[in-house]
Formats: C-alpha cells, structure tokens, sequence
C-alpha cells in the first residue's frame, strides 16, 4: 500500500525542488491550441486537453504533473508484478530509476514525452502478459496508450512500428515453439483505435478530420542540417515554382535554425501556417528522388547520433519565451506567479546541474542500452523467452525512437533520454531472474542433481 505513494513521491522530487512543473519551449503551444481551438504543427490538442483538465482549468498545473508520474509508477509496478518480481520492489525500482536515469526530470514536465515510454510499457503489457492483468488494469493501459498516441505524432509512428514487432515476435512464437503468449489483438485495436480516433475528434472538436498537422517542415530541416536541401537548390534554381530558390543563400547550416531562426527563410514562407508545407513537401519528395543514397545514410547517421543523445534537461536551461509569454499574459493571475517564481524562471536550474546529473545518467543509459542484447542472447539460452521478447522489444522500441526523431526531424537529447529508461527497467527486472536461476542451479549442483533439468 505505500511502494506506489513512495515512488510517486521519489519522482516528483524535481517538480517539487522547482517549485512549479518544469516547463519547455512547446509547453506554451499546447495551452494555446486550447486557448484557440485550433490546430497547428506539432502541437497536439489532446494534450493541451489533458493539461486543461487535470489542471482544473489552469488553476493547479502539478495535476497533470502528478498524473503522468502516477501513470509512470503505476506501470513499472506492473512491469515488476507481471514479470515475478516482487511489487514491493517498487519504490527501490523508483528510487534506482529516478537517481541513475532521467525518468523523473521527463516525468515531471509538462510535456508528452513522458507518455511514450508509458505507450511502449502498456503496448508490451498488453500484448504479452495479458493474461496476468486484471479487466480494469487492461481499462487503464489502454487508456494511458491512447493518450499517448494523439499526444504527439511521434508516439503514434512508433505504435505502429511495435505492432510490427509483435506481430514478428508472434511468428517467432509459432515457428520456434517459444514458451511465451502472444496477444496481437488488444495491440492492434489500440493502434487502430487511436488512427481513427484522432481524426473523429479533430471534426468533432475543431471541424477538421484530419491528424496533428506537421511533418515536411521537420523532414526538410533535417535535410537542411545534412546539406541535401542547400545542394538540390544549388543544382536545380531558378525555378520558378520553388520560391526558396531566392533565398538559398541565407538557408542557415543547422535544422533548428531553419525552423525556429528569427532570419530563417521558412518565416518568409509561411513558417507553422501550413502555407509552406507544399512547397517543402515537394523539396522532400524531390531530394529523396534525386539524392537517395544520400538521404538513406544521412538517415542511418542521424539514427545512430541519436541512439547515444540521453543526457537529461535538454533545453530547459534556456529562457522559453513563448511558454513564458503563455503563462505570463494569457493564464490566470495565481498561475502566472507560481509559474514565474520557480527556479526554472528565477535561474535556479543551470548548465553545471545537470552537467553534474549526466556524469551518472549518461554512462548508466549506455550500458544497460548495451545488456538488453546479452540479455535476448541468456533468455533464448535459458529458456526464458519472455524476457529475451521483453529485452529485444525494449531495444527495438529505443531504436525505432531513434529512427523516428533522428531521421525523420533532428537529433536531440530531449528525444531519447525521455524513453531510455526503459533498458535500465528491464535490465533490473531480467537481473532478479538471472539471479534466481544462478542460485537454483548453485542448489541443484550441491545436492547433486545438477543433471535435471531446471524450471524456468
């Protein structure tokens, strides 16, 4: 009864040092979609919903807060539960994550990166242990995975890659005989639930049944940062349909100017209206034509950048005008003070603190990333398929993230390091079972029956 209140309280540590949630440059965006009811690239209207609601109408924003860190507790517990660890364990598993990994600091922002490591959890518990969940736990995954999916696109693409790697795991299953349950259904009627619902809700709410806008403005910023858009435009301007070929010469090195520059060509065009998304979808399509062996491994490059990008507080050093702005003027006034007294806005949260954090969190998330594949290699050995499934599925779901924001947008650290603390999780609960199976074996070998096979 109080491993869950004690992990909750462990993870809400930076939150309650600071003051007020942390904040990031997107956070004002998601206030403002439900401020204007509409839609705009990249900022998901559900979760400027959740924001609205669980902060009982922008009254008390640790609601959301104490919401995605309830979840976060919540899942690791059945994590520990579902996989014959004990659930008591979980406020030491809390404590371990929250001081070798940045789950707390991602947890503790108000932003939906905390919900993709959630969606990865639920999707896993779903698909292979449902059996071992009750019907309003199975309620409440599903619940928690929707969510994710219409709070960021991102969390959206790799559901769907996952559902892949159930359904491959789930062939390994029959051809091999594996010992382990597979249930493709419930994965495949949240993913399937939340590519419908998102649209449905969309008409419903701001009468466009259509997605979270955004996706070449990224694209194209990436291949900015490579220097394949700057070449197609030096090879093929004029051209009178490509306005950027005006500008090519002030299109800036790095993606993040591109998108966010205050000189960028991309304000010129538009910026995040969807004024520009034709053009730049065209330039996309046309550099992938043109440079496609360039665009693979550039993509392959930024992929593995990103699989080793985890420091913890990316960014959240910086001043966030906009977010400030939001909070300042447009919010209520108990808000507004809450918000601009935290050490966040006061200066408080600095370059060398989380410089200090990232002696630890960086050579941590290395190296359990590194078990999970001895671990696939021990659980396939042993007889432990569960664990190799859940291992090689973790792995896999960290390499699809990396995929999806490495080459699909930028590498950031912000990106991995809100999802890395899934290998440590792992790691710790293949570790327990290691452990047993060494001491049964240890046991057997001294009262001589070392020759019978052991349980898994």
């Amino acid at each position: 009864m109080l491993c869950i209140p004690a992990g909750i309280t462990v993870l809400l540590l930076p939150a309650i040092w600071n003051g007020f949630p942390l904040v990031f440059f997107d956070t004002g965006g998601y206030v403002r979609r439900v401020l204007e009811m509409e839609l705009t690239a990249g900022r998901s209207l559900f979760y400027g919903l959740f924001l609205w609601i669980f902060s009982f109408g922008w009254s008390f924003f640790y609601g959301p807060v104490l919401m995605q860190v309830s979840a976060s507790v919540w899942l690791i517990y059945l994590m520990l539960r579902c996989h014959d660890v004990v659930p008591s364990w979980t406020a030491l598993y809390c404590v371990g994550l929250g001081l070798l990994t940045g789950i707390a600091w991602s947890a503790d922002q108000l932003m939906p990166d905390a919900l993709v490591p959630l969606m990865v959890l639920a999707l896993w518990l779903l698909g292979f242990r449902l059996q071992r969940l009750g019907p309003l736990e199975r309620a409440g995954l599903i619940a928690v995975a929707l969510l994710a999916l219409l709070s960021h696109m991102s969390a959206m693409a790799l559901a769907i890659g996952l559902l892949m790697v159930t359904l491959m795991i789930r062939l390994f299953v029959f051809i091999r005989g594996w010992s382990l349950s597979v249930n493709v259904v419930f994965p495949v009627t949240v993913v399937v639930g939340g590519l419908v619902l998102m649209p449905m809700l969309h008409l419903f709410l701001v009468g466009k049944a259509t997605y979270t806008p955004g996706g070449p403005e990224y694209i194209f910023g990436r291949l900015v940062q490579a220097g394949i858009a700057q070449r197609w435009l030096a090879e093929h301007c004029p051209d009178p349909g490509v306005k950027l070929c005006d500008m090519q010469d002030r299109l800036p090195d790095t993606g993040d100017e591109f998108l966010w520059g205050e000189n960028s060509p991309f304000r010129e065009l538009g910026e995040w209206s969807g004024a520009a998304d034709a053009e730049l979808g065209f330039l996309v399509k046309m550099c992938l034509k043109t440079y496609p062996v360039d665009v693979v491994w550039t993509s392959l490059k930024a992929t593995a950048e990103q699989m080793v990008m985890v420091k913890t507080g990316d960014q959240l050093t910086e001043i966030h005008n906009d977010t400030r702005d939001v909070f300042t003027h447009l919010l209520p006034a108990r808000a507004a003070a809450a918000f601009n007294a935290a050490q966040q806005q006061q200066g408080g949260m600095t370059l060398s603190l989380f410089a200090a954090i990232n002696r630890v969190h960086v050579p941590v998330a290395h190296l359990m990333v590194l078990c999970l594949l001895p671990i696939v290699g021990w659980g396939l050995r042993s007889g432990r398929h569960d664990l190799a499934a859940a291992a090689g599925y973790m792995f896999l779901a960290l390499l699809g993230n990396a995929f999806i924001c490495g080459a699909l947008s930028n590498p950031h650290d912000r990106y991995q390091s809100r999802i890395v603390w899934l290998a440590p999780l792992v790691v710790g609960v293949a570790a327990v079972h290691i452990w047993r199976f060494n001491v049964a074996r240890k046991v057997a070998q001294e009262s001589g029956s070392a020759d019978k096979p052991l349980s898994p």
